[in-house]
């Protein structure tokens, strides 16, 4: 062990006289292990809540949307074309409309989307998350009419199960004397879904691209959805579709139709995180303060080693070798509680929230290593830089003076 350390932990673990010192010592001490906790609780939070929405958003949704001048007559050929460009692994149709859907308990607006079953699997989670009846029964055999998949909030609110019936009205309908008037059409629950956002499991209905044509009355398709293999490269494909396919090709990636909401969480993350670092900040000035004090109590003793041969430089390093072993074990104290604090919480979903205010029904929390490791390292400079002040001031302690009167 150094000198400078060994005077440093001596003075750190003092007894008797200086208990007051070391009791402001280990203060400053928990100070900064509860700002290095609150600060990666909360960053875990917030990358946790983005992650879940993110996936969620892209389970629900395509990662790039690809529309036409003139439209989408053929889809199967734009399927083909479009699976072409490099990064693209699915594509898939799809035809969106409003309608108002219609049982005996009640009725409510939602969005109609005419999917291909086969194709949406490799697109979207929709094929995954059927939790009663099947995606593909939608298209209807036999006897059995047109089918729809709704939500699972929309079902239960509908108060219908699979094998039951609803009725659909759609704006488009046939045109009499009076103008155009909308036609219902029965359709038949084929399967209930749960993709864990609540717009889309109380708002959106899937039926076959057959029956959304007939209610609708469009001949093509409204889009075509793509899955890509590298969510991150999103808008590099969805700048390729218009190079190679052709100016009147207009793509829209997820970073852009969803760039709010991630711009306000991220947003939200930097203010939380200078808020709680404030927290640390204050451990920060307690480390100043326990030196200050620790530094007019040694006073005597500074000076007797001075007269002894002892440096100003090494005097110096004496306190700040304090200054950091009371930063590195509460940064490191903090950091193991935050972690461990954020495993516990999202392995056993502590943290209840309702799912239609936030998307999401428990908080995840998930500790990236690079905010781990920028948490660390910044809690460690701002309890160096705490120390510098006080250390100065011991180092430039005239011997002479201190001892004039002892």
């Amino acid at each position: 062990m150094s000198f400078e350390l060994f005077i440093a932990l001596r003075y750190l673990l003092a007894r008797r006289r200086q208990a007051f010192i070391s009791l402001i010592s280990l203060i400053s001490m928990l100070g900064v292990a509860v700002g290095v906790m609150a600060l990666v609780i909360a960053l875990a939070l917030m990358t946790g809540l983005q992650g879940e929405l993110r996936d969620r958003l892209l389970g629900a949704t395509a990662h790039v949307y690809v529309l036409k001048s003139g439209g989408l007559p053929d889809y199967a050929a734009e399927v083909t074309k479009m699976t072409s460009v490099p990064g693209v692994s699915g594509a898939a149709p799809a035809i969106l409309d409003k309608a108002l859907v219609t049982t005996d308990a009640g009725s409510q607006f939602i969005t109609i989307k005419g999917i291909d079953p086969a194709l949406e699997r490799g697109v979207t989670d929709l094929g995954r998350s059927i939790k009663a009846g099947s995606l593909e029964a939608i298209a209807g055999t036999g006897d059995e009419g047109p089918g729809i998949v709704l939500g699972q909030e929309l079902a239960a609110s509908l108060n219908v199960k699979v094998g039951g019936s609803v009725t659909l009205l759609t704006p488009s309908g046939t045109l009499s004397p009076m103008g155009m008037m909308p036609r219902p059409r029965r359709a038949r629950v084929a399967g209930i879904y749960r993709l864990g956002i609540f717009e889309f499991d109380s708002n959106y209905g899937f039926v076959s691209l057959e029956f959304a044509r007939r209610l609708t009355g469009k001949s093509g398709v409204d889009l075509v959805q793509l899955r890509v293999a590298d969510i991150y490269a999103a808008p590099r494909v969805a700048a390729e579709i218009g190079a190679k396919l052709g100016p009147e090709y207009v793509a829209q990636d997820w970073t852009e139709m969803n760039r709010s909401l991630f711009s306000a969480l991220g947003l939200e993350k930097m203010a939380i995180s200078v808020t709680i670092g404030l927290i640390v900040m204050v451990a920060a000035l307690n480390i100043v303060a326990s030196l200050v004090l620790l530094v007019m109590e040694k006073s005597r003793d500074i000076a007797i080693l001075k007269t002894m041969g002892t440096s100003s430089g090494v005097v110096m390093r004496i306190f700040m070798l304090q200054g950091l072993v009371i930063g590195l074990v509460g940064t490191a104290v903090g950091a193991a509680g935050g972690l461990a604090l954020a495993t516990v919480a999202d392995r056993y979903r502590l943290i209840r929230i309702p799912a239609d205010v936030y998307q999401v029904s428990y908080v995840p929390f998930v500790v990236q290593p690079l905010d781990l490791t920028l948490v660390i390292l910044s809690a460690v400079v701002i309890c160096f830089v705490a120390t510098l002040y006080p250390s100065r001031q011991a180092a430039r302690l005239d011997p002479v003076q201190a001892l004039r009167y002892e």
